[in-house]
Formats: C-alpha cells, structure tokens, sequence
C-alpha cells in the first residue's frame, strides 16, 4: 500500500520526540503554510486518552484543523495499513480545499510508512493467533518476544516484549509465509524526484530533552493522569492491550491495580518516556528522507517555522 507520488509530493512533515515542542512548532508553520495538521501519533487515534497522548488541546485544535486524532475507541485495533488509507483520503481532501496537508507526530513507523509504503501481509489466521494467545497467557510476554527473537531478530529489537499484539503478528506472518516480517517490510526509499521536499524532524539537545520530559509527566499528573487512567480502566467495553500498555497509562495501571507506589509509577513513565524519545531518535535519524533540525532551544514557534520554511525552499537552514 502506497501513498500516491504526486499527493505525496505535496505533503509536509514534521517529525521529533516526544515533548520536543512539536505542538507548538507545526501550529506556527501551519499558519504560515495555509496547512491543516494530520496527526502521526499512534495512540493520539484512541478516544478517551487526552492527557497522557499530549493530544493538542480544544484551543489548539480551533486554531488549525486537525485530523486523525480521536479515530477509534480504546478497545479497538488500529493498524498501519488502515492509518495509511486513512491519511492519503485525508490528505487528498486538504488538497482539494486548496491546502497544505502537515504531517505531524513522533510515530516513526507511520512516518516510515508513508513515505515508503507499508508491507500489508497475508490475512489473518485467527486459529493460529488464537494458539499464539494462548501461548501468551501460559508463559508470559517475555517468552512469547524470546520465540520471536529467533525468527526475527530485527523485528524483536524494534518491539517491546509488552507490544504483544505486533509480536504475535510478526510471528504469524513468519509461520505463514517462511519470511521474517522484517524481510517483507523493508521498504526502500522512493527515488529522489518522488520524495517530499519538506520531511523535517527536530533534534533538541538531550539533557533538555530529558528536563522538558520529566516536567510534562508532572504536568500531566496535576493535570488529571491518574484519574484519566481510572476512567480507561472504567470503559465497557474495556480498553485493549495496545492502550492500556502506553507509556503513562500502563504504569499508573501498576499504581491501582498491583499497588506499586505512585511516586514510583511516576519515575517509571519518566524514564520509560525518555527511553521511547531515545529509540524515537532511532527511527528519525536511520530514515534518509528526513532532514535533522538541531533545536535552537531560544527560538520561537514562530521563528522554527520560518526556518523550516526557508530550510524547504534553499536546501539549508
């Protein structure tokens, strides 16, 4: 499944870490492109999980257009292919109305995948998924990631043995077709006159990084995390494994359901956070596609735009 070239072309990204600013960033550039923003962030499309998404605010959203954020209900699946097809409809409709569509998020598989495609795979075979579950629940989530390990080992560096909705599915599609998923999704680059101009991602100074992280975690929680997390757990239906294992959520789940400490949940979504902005380092800096943008941590929204503006249109910034 493969975006087409000529929307393609048209499209801006900006991409980055969490906490980087990019809410911030790609209102000002949106305003200065004439762009409405479609969102690339994998769990900002989940309904009832505002503050630990950092999902831009009412305000925000009024200010500029914004799409894919809110999609489906916690207890549903979401996959790649289905972001895909919604995102080209969406883009294709800004289009049409004369705008920019801005690509936003720190989701570097989705960001990955629309620049290059996405490898859609055979169909699910739901005996050989259920078999694999139950695998899951009689020797846990670290065996079931090990089995993977040694049919895929690339795949298994780039999933956390928590994520077991991707690890059951990478071992199905090995067991179904003899080839590991990494193999089947190594989609190459497009060729240069088929690219994006404008593919940015921010890279901030780490130890800054690492500061404005742990005082968003503190912002969320005098926000209303830990009451966000109760009213997740609450949902009829409940919420699924995807949502409940993101950052923020899943350890605030620990805090109510296994009694860990809060002071101590809270250290672990610091630190599980900057873990998750290391390996979103990863993503960004091994897509050739993307341009790095050293943050200038004095600059403005305003003036960031500008500079991606000008970094567009002369290849330098």
């Amino acid at each position: 499944m493969n975006f087409d070239p000529d929307l393609l072309r048209q499209c801006w990204f900006l991409a980055g870490p969490t906490a980087v600013g990019k809410t911030g960033a790609s209102l000002a550039l949106a305003q200065q492109l004439n762009a409405e923003i479609i969102s690339m962030d994998s769990m900002a499309i989940y309904r009832h999980m505002d503050i630990g998404t950092a999902k831009p605010s009412a305000e925000e959203q009024s200010v500029v257009p914004h799409h894919l954020i809110d999609v489906v209900d916690p207890h549903q699946e979401f996959s790649v292919a289905e972001f895909i097809k919604l995102a080209e409809q969406v883009a294709q409709q800004v289009v049409g109305r004369g705008r920019t569509p801005l690509f936003v998020g720190g989701t570097g598989l989705y960001l990955r995948s629309v620049l290059r495609g996405v490898f859609e795979g055979p169909e699910a075979d739901w005996e050989l998924r259920k078999e694999l579950q139950q695998q899951l629940e009689e020797h846990g989530c670290l065996w079931l990631h090990q089995q993977l390990a040694r049919v895929d080992e690339v795949t298994a560096k780039r999933l956390h043995e928590n994520d077991t909705r991707r690890v059951i599915r990478a071992l199905e599609v090995y067991h179904l077709t003899g080839i590991p998923l990494s193999q089947q999704q190594d989609q190459q680059p497009r060729a240069i006159d088929e690219r994006p101009r404008a593919v940015f991602w921010l890279d901030p100074p780490r130890d800054w990084l690492h500061d404005r992280i742990n005082l968003r975690v503190d912002q969320m929680m005098q926000e209303g995390l830990l009451q966000e997390t109760r009213q997740l757990l609450e949902l009829n239906p409940p919420a699924g494994r995807t949502a409940t294992q993101a950052i923020g959520y899943r350890e605030l789940i620990g805090h109510l359901n296994d009694a860990i400490p809060l002071d101590a949940a809270v250290e672990q979504i610091k630190t599980g956070t900057r873990q998750f902005a290391k390996r979103q380092h990863t993503w960004f800096r091994n897509l050739e596609e993307c341009t790095s943008i050293p943050i200038d941590i004095n600059l403005s929204s305003d003036q960031l735009a500008s500079m991606l503006i000008h970094a567009a249109a002369t290849g330098s910034f």
